[in-house]
């Protein structure tokens, strides 16, 4: 497994995170379309690394067209030397209609098409054909010599896209290279609900398992001390608890007979009573979602549940202070198995 890490998206923290991830044996860092652009601060990691992975995790599709989000990205690949990994989401109807002020309809077929359209555009830029694509929501049949950057060295950047549900899922299998999944993914979830339903897409692609990237965020529960590891577990359950108040993820839950949590959650949640949320969260709930360990012992159960299964692989931290210290530590027993605990 390729192990990823995240930078923040506040410019004048960008640079220096992606060279300490690099440093550290990172493989490729991503950063996230929350309240910055996320594409600046790729800019600047690009910049001052010099191999390792730049990433969005996400990127919001629907908040912009085919045509913009191809020029952003293949300029951002040719910059960094054909090192972008374009994460791509959908986001859900409230934020593109009333945050970004822009269509939705139909999430999983949009797209499928919207994908599509940017690889058509990218084609008409590497290597000369003509742009004629004409689909149900996007149409782009326009690119003169003025507007057409010209092929790159590096090509088109590698697609990843972030999926919950079945249907997106296959999406990504269809016409992605990889695919982001949630947080909110057991591993039995993950065996027995996303891979098959990747597998589906990836036989429409006429595509193997081979060419195609999982990449999933495992919760990590750890520290040195038992203080450390009670606020990452304190930390963590009450992230799987807000990610379990959302209807859309109950099936998860459902998978492992948990079924009735999710709306306790939401009640909750619609009170604001988050910390009682947490505590709805027992220890069962956590080990389904989350590994636990020292730092030692975290990489072999990494290994053991996700080993066969995942290409990339980014820690879940959903807390600060000193049990986030410990991860250099699980990094280090990662690249150097001498330093696990048997």
């Amino acid at each position: 497994m390729k192990i990823d890490g995240g930078i923040r998206s506040a410019l004048d923290h960008a640079a220096s995170d992606a060279k300490k991830a690099e440093d550290a044996g990172y493989d490729a860092v991503w950063a996230a379309e929350t309240s910055r652009d996320p594409f600046l601060p790729l800019l600047l990691a690009a910049e001052h690394t010099e191999h390792i992975g730049v990433g969005t995790a996400i990127t919001v599709a629907f908040a912009r067209s085919p045509m913009t989000l191809a020029s952003t990205a293949w300029d951002l690949n040719g910059f960094s030397k054909g090192r972008l990994n374009l994460g791509l989401g959908s986001q859900i109807k409230a934020h593109i209609e009333k945050r970004f002020s822009m269509p939705w309809s139909h999430p999983a077929p949009r797209m499928r098409e919207f994908i599509s359209a940017m690889r058509a555009i990218w084609d008409c830029w590497q290597n000369g054909t003509k742009l004629d694509f004409r689909g149900d929501f996007y149409t782009h049949t326009l690119m003169t010599p003025f507007f057409n950057p010209g092929p790159s060295e590096y090509g088109a950047p590698k697609v990843f896209l972030a999926a919950v549900g079945e249907g997106m899922t296959k999406v990504a299998g269809e016409v992605a290279d990889g695919m982001l999944v949630h947080g909110f993914t057991t591993e039995r979830y993950l065996r027995e609900r996303t891979v098959p339903a990747v597998m589906e897409g990836l036989r429409v692609s006429g595509r193997s398992r081979s060419d195609f990237q999982l990449s999933y965020p495992a919760f990590v529960v750890s520290g040195d001390t038992d203080e450390q590891m009670e606020a990452a577990a304190t930390g963590t359950r009450r992230q799987i608890a807000f990610y379990g108040s959302t209807p859309a993820y109950r099936p998860v839950l459902e998978l492992h007979g948990w079924g009735d949590l999710q709306p306790e959650l939401n009640t909750l949640s619609k009170r604001g009573e988050w910390e009682q949320m947490g505590r709805l969260i027992d220890d069962e709930v956590l080990n389904a979602f989350a590994v636990v360990g020292t730092p030692g012992e975290v990489p072999g159960l990494l290994q053991k549940r996700f080993g066969d299964v995942v290409d990339r692989l980014n820690f879940y931290t959903p807390y600060e202070g000193a049990a986030v210290s410990t991860l250099p530590k699980v990094m280090a027993a990662l690249k150097d198995p001498s330093q696990r605990d048997q």
